[in-house]
């Protein structure tokens, strides 16, 4: 197994290259950079409740797959995105399992990221039920940093968690370079919701958190206030609603938008959100309109609940291509849904072709025969 990363990405099954009218001599060695941690995930589906103290329960689903940041990774990986991560790996078989899924199976580069001797991957246990999902997990930090800035490549794109007092000097780098720099925020624990988490926003292109987080850190009532809000902030704003789809602003061109989720039934949540970034950033740096890019965001999202995991269940352009076909052969999608969608037909000619994507499994990794 190699441990150096990749210096060019492998191939992976996407079929489109939605960047290609960028690709050139002189323009950025990647199209997105993040970094983050990588956890070992471990997901219990088929629950039809709550796990109860003192009791036995048995899943009629499981599925083991790289998380953290690699479910983001993937997600842009898979849509032709060429990627490049940042983060630390354990020694362990753990940490061989998530390096060999990514680099070698998704293609994304690892040459930024390192293997932390002694150190034991973070592993996070998600038992999906009711819709919704509970996680257990543990880990230690790890021994190094996760970014170097003299490892981390030109990109077109950046993504990062924005935290109080946290930016790290390799953003602020990449923005003065011209990198669109894409954020999300975390739950705050304390209760603070400090506003002065978002200073670092100017350094933003777009700014992606969920409602409750927009709304606390805002102050507002609902998710299109706390939007109109993050607009006067950040040049784009998206909040997503869970089932309720997502709304945005985008004060570069003028344009916002408030589109539903697609209906689906959910397997497991794992990831989603970060899939729905994955697409959304994937539109943003192809040059889409803002509905498109919010149409797309949120079916690459509903596409990934139906499989097991973060990372794996993230769609390629296979899949978004079969969507499609079969809404428009064989209907089954209301006629706002059509309408909303019709872009893809001009994007998709030719995308269905690709080979079959990794999806999670019980086990680990089967050993060679």
């Amino acid at each position: 197994m190699s441990t150096t990363g990749s210096a060019q990405p492998a191939p992976t099954s996407a079929a489109l290259d939605p960047l290609s009218a960028l690709r050139g001599d002189g323009g950025p060695e990647q199209d997105v950079f993040l970094t983050g941690t990588v956890f070992l995930d471990i997901i219990f589906t088929g629950l039809d409740h709550a796990p109860v103290r003192g009791t036995e329960s048995w899943a009629r689903g499981m599925g083991s797959s790289p998380g953290g940041v690699a479910n983001m990774a993937t997600a842009l990986r898979r849509l032709g995105l060429r990627t490049s991560l940042a983060a630390a790996f354990g020694d362990d078989v753990y940490g061989d399992y998530c390096w060999e899924s990514l680099a070698d199976s998704e293609g994304i580069d690892l040459a930024p990221s390192h293997r932390a001797q002694g150190w034991h991957s973070p592993v996070t246990v998600s038992m999906a039920y009711e819709g919704e999902r509970t996680m257990v997990s543990h880990g230690h930090e790890a021994p190094a940093p996760c970014v170097r800035s003299a490892q981390r490549p030109r990109s077109r794109a950046c993504f990062t968690d924005l935290a109080p007092g946290r930016l790290e000097s390799w953003v602020r780098e990449a923005h003065d370079e011209g990198s669109k720099i894409f954020a999300d925020v975390g739950w705050d624990d304390t209760g603070a919701w400090d506003p002065d988490t978002l200073a670092d926003l100017s350094y933003c292109h777009a700014f992606l958190p969920n409602a409750a987080e927009a709304q606390h850190y805002t102050r507002t009532a609902s998710p299109e206030e706390a939007v109109r809000a993050l607009a006067e902030l950040v040049p784009i704003a998206v909040v997503t609603k869970g089932s309720g789809g997502a709304v945005a602003v985008d004060s570069l061109s003028g344009e916002s938008a408030d589109l539903p989720a697609l209906p689906v039934e959910a397997l497991d949540p794992t990831g989603a959100g970060d899939v729905f970034v994955a697409g959304f950033i994937t539109g943003t740096l192809a040059g889409w309109p803002l509905a498109d890019r919010l149409a797309f965001a949120n079916l690459t999202a509903a596409l990934s609940v139906q499989h097991f995991g973060g990372s794996l269940s993230a769609p390629g352009w296979p899949e978004v291509s079969a969507w499609w076909q079969y809404a428009t052969r064989c209907g089954g999608q209301s006629e706002d849904v059509m309408r909303r969608y019709a872009f893809l037909s001009d994007l998709l000619p030719g995308a269905n072709r690709g080979s079959a994507l990794r999806r999670a499994t019980p086990t680990i990794g089967f050993r060679a025969p």
